[in-house]
């Protein structure tokens, strides 16, 4: 195998969408799986949507994803410049190759023309297509005489170079995941390959592009599949059919219900992201919320979108980039489109969520507790976040798994007190005061407190349900929590009491 060289070439118009990441993700791992090099190339030659700050937010994304190109914008690296428009010249010197060669012509139609073209044929029901049955009669250097086209291109008339697609050819070549694919030529249309602004098309540049950064594989999205059948002729023409790559086509990122592509639509209706960094629109100046500023952890993030469409072959779900990278294939990637499922993108941060550091989650925490105008001791946060994350998603949701930890319960839900809090509660919630108050301070850890509590339970035949959840609601001021007899360890015994009296007070029947 030549050496495995890949890039992802997004086109700065807006921010990177989950499917986008996904790509540069499978670009990512094959060159790592096999030693190869992962580039970055813009690919901005449709100035008309171009959006300012698009570049940086995509570079700044993979880098958050921890995708780190070996080449590239501001990068740098052997094949470069690495965005297209900065390349400009490089394109009209080949697509001139072709047209000497007679593989494609200059067009000087105007969009105006042909409009007017496209709605003569609706008139009639059909559908108008500059193809090989069309372009004799339309202006081009085809139709033209060479004394007239030569005339047009000295006085400066516009042009652009579209490709002479062959007539009546059955094209067959072959896709990693698709498998064998034909094409007869008859049903395609002759593409732009260079426009009237002097830029290059997507599809003239990125063959030029690959050809001359040598790249070994062309793993993109499903949508370009149709584009394959130019691309393999433009390889052709050009005489580069030896070292044209391997052509791999994902699989669509679905909606929830898998009803269509996934969108940006979708996750505003859905109420979840699908960009990994938040996106303000420079139009609307409305922002868009990122993963990461959801809560995700990056390897949580990367971990939802390498399954979408890539089956390890095993019951495995959870992955490492380096597990990753030793266990993709493209030979794993399925053709079927692949449904985000929000949530299990929840269940993948509650995982990782658990895997990390104690000390830096209680940071992030303290943050949180902050802004609501708490400071509270380092190490009792960090007790207290040892307590609850295993009931969180997400470090945002700590604070209501345990705010109950910084302030008493302002108030109690009325249909529990109504189901718990009977006539003989608050004389079962004094005795229990007394078994507290005869605990020493010192003494007042959840074994401890466990040991007595229970002991007077079963002693006094109260039955387990009619003391804890009465007691459970007079700590927390909800049936829900950790252990709690870990609260109250934590808490300390003067709080504990504290809230059995607010309790008392507050529930008086």
């Amino acid at each position: 195998m030549n050496p495995v060289r890949v890039r992802f070439a997004p086109s700065p118009t807006g921010p990177l969408h989950i499917g986008g990441v996904r790509t540069a993700l499978f670009n990512y791992l094959f060159a790592k799986k096999h030693n190869g090099q992962f580039i970055l190339r813009f690919e901005d030659t449709d100035s008309a949507r171009y959006v300012a700050g698009a570049e940086e937010y995509i570079s700044k994304s993979l880098d958050w994803c921890g995708i780190k190109p070996d080449e590239g914008v501001n990068i740098g690296g052997a094949y470069g410049p690495y965005r297209q428009s900065e390349r400009k010249e490089i394109y009209f010197k080949y697509v001139k190759q072709l047209v000497e060669k007679g593989y494609a012509y200059y067009a000087f139609d105007t969009s105006e023309e042909l409009e007017k073209k496209r709605k003569e044929y609706e008139s009639r029901g059909m559908t108008f297509t500059y193809n090989a049955a069309e372009r004799n009669n339309l202006l081009n250097s085809l139709s033209l005489s060479a004394e007239e086209v030569e005339k047009k291109l000295i006085s400066g008339f516009p042009y652009a170079i579209r490709f002479k697609m062959p007539v009546d050819e059955e094209l067959v070549f072959e896709d990693v995941i698709r498998g064998r694919v034909m094409v007869n030529t008859d049903t395609l249309d002759d593409k732009v390959l260079f426009k009237a602004d002097g830029m290059p098309t997507y599809h003239l540049a990125n063959v030029v592009d690959d050809h001359l950064m040598k790249i070994s594989h062309v793993i993109r999205g499903e949508e370009w599949l149709p584009s394959l059948p130019l691309h393999v002729l433009l390889y052709r023409s050009f005489g580069w059919e030896a070292e044209m790559p391997e052509f791999a086509h994902m699989p669509l990122t679905l909606k929830p219900d898998g009803k269509g592509k996934l969108s940006k639509r979708d996750g505003d209706l859905g109420g979840f992201p699908v960009f990994p960094l938040s996106w303000t629109d420079t139009k609307t100046n409305k922002v868009s919320k990122g993963y990461k500023e959801s809560g995700y952890f990056p390897e949580a993030f990367i971990n939802i979108i390498a399954l979408l469409g890539w089956n390890p072959g095993t019951t495995q779900e959870i992955f490492s980039m380096d597990e990753l990278i030793r266990t993709f294939s493209l030979e794993k990637v399925g053709k079927a489109g692949a449904r985000f499922d929000p949530d299990k993108a929840k269940w993948f941060n509650h995982y990782y969520l658990q895997k990390q550091d104690i000390g830096e989650l209680a940071t992030s925490f303290s943050e949180i507790l902050k802004k609501k105008g708490i400071d509270a001791e380092d190490n009792y946060v960090r007790q207290v976040v040892e307590l609850i994350r295993e009931r969180a998603d997400f470090v945002s949701g700590f604070w209501d798994q345990g705010h109950f930890f910084f302030k008493p319960p302002e108030e109690y839900d009325p249909k529990i007190v109504k189901k718990i809090w009977k006539e003989d509660t608050p004389g079962i919630m004094k005795e229990l005061k007394q078994i507290l108050l005869n605990i020493k301070t010192t003494e007042f850890s959840a074994g401890n407190t466990e040991e007595k509590v229970k002991r007077w339970i079963n002693d006094k035949e109260l039955g387990m349900g009619k003391v804890m959840n009465p007691f459970r609601l007079s700590v927390v001021g909800a049936l829900k929590g950790p252990r709690l007899f870990d609260i109250i360890a934590l808490l300390g015994k003067e709080k504990t009491l504290q809230r059995i009296d607010l309790a008392l007070e507050r529930n008086k029947k």
